[in-house]
């Protein structure tokens, strides 16, 4: 099993030729709503991806927290754990240009809410394979689960976005890191994907960084170096792919592929994702990624 401890969020999602710039009003081609948060489309990935998920988190007590519900439990996610909390649910407001990119303001809602994994939830995470881990929860509720799950001797997995400072009691309880290459350069300030793994590794066992168009470069303080190519796909719609990668790679690694099999089978999960609109809407199936990987 894997656990997520994450948030969970309506997307209202605005598709545009581009985005506005400040003081500017575009005029926008289609809207939509669409479960998200970096957490429930990490738990829906990893679920499509094969792999029996419970998700450890809060949604508020208006209309959107019941969708957010159904839709995690309909992927076959476990929601024993996602509690209710008095306000709105999270919301993520997304604007989607023509060439598949995103800009994105985060408003937290019940994520906030959470301060940390209680008895039950330190019980399922003990019990799970992975963790996976995003900062869209307040800090110390993130480093709290990543303590739990390293005293259980489970291995953490962290996307370090939204991209902010990590403090040195998170990193020492994490396992693998997968920040892009952005998060990678604020995280580390290097200059180059290398030298930002470098850095990492200095913090942390292994790291994943991915590069988009041009794959993945995974690295480990035993010395093991490897760049991924990315599937090259048309993309109309890059908002939940790393969230993918993230749920794909972590399916993989608990099965016990090899890293370069496990990098290959999550970036043909992220390159079927950004192929469809939506974030949780956009996350393929077992059978499809197989289909990919084996192209």
């Amino acid at each position: 099993m894997i656990s997520v401890f994450g948030s969970a969020n309506m997307d209202l999602v605005a598709y545009a030729s581009r985005a506005p710039r400040r003081g500017e009003t575009v005029t926008g081609r289609m809207f939509r709503t669409v479960p998200g948060g970096k957490g429930a489309n990490q738990a829906i990935a990893a679920a499509r991806a094969g792999a029996e998920v419970a998700f450890l988190g809060a949604v508020g007590d208006d209309g959107f927290a019941t969708e957010l519900r159904e839709t995690l439990a309909v992927a076959g996610v476990n929601v024993e754990r996602l509690r209710r909390v008095p306000g709105p649910s999270g919301i993520a407001h997304i604007v989607v240009d023509d060439e598949g990119g995103n800009s994105i303001v985060v408003v937290p809602g019940a994520n906030g809410a959470v301060t940390g994994p209680g008895k039950e939830d330190e019980a399922v995470i003990a019990a799970s394979r992975a963790l996976l881990l995003q900062l869209e929860l307040p800090m110390p509720a993130v480093v709290a689960a990543a303590r739990a799950a390293r005293d259980a001797g489970v291995p953490a997995i962290l996307t370090p976005a939204p991209s902010r400072p990590l403090p040195a009691e998170l990193l020492d309880a994490v396992a693998l890191i997968v920040p892009n290459e952005h998060e990678a350069a604020d995280l580390t300030g290097a200059s180059s994907p290398d030298a930002a793994l470098d850095a990492l590794l200095d913090r942390v066992p292994e790291a994943v960084i991915t590069l988009g168009a041009e794959g993945a470069l995974y690295g480990s303080r035993s010395g093991d170096r490897l760049r991924v190519p990315a599937v090259r796909v048309k993309a109309v719609d890059t908002t939940a792919a790393g969230d993918t990668f993230a749920g794909a790679l972590a399916v993989a690694r608990v099965e016990g592929r090899p890293m370069a099999e496990a990098l290959r089978f999550a970036s043909a999960a992220a390159a079927l994702s950004v192929q469809r609109e939506g974030a949780s809407t956009s996350m393929p199936s077992r059978a499809d990624i197989e289909a990919a990987f084996a192209r």
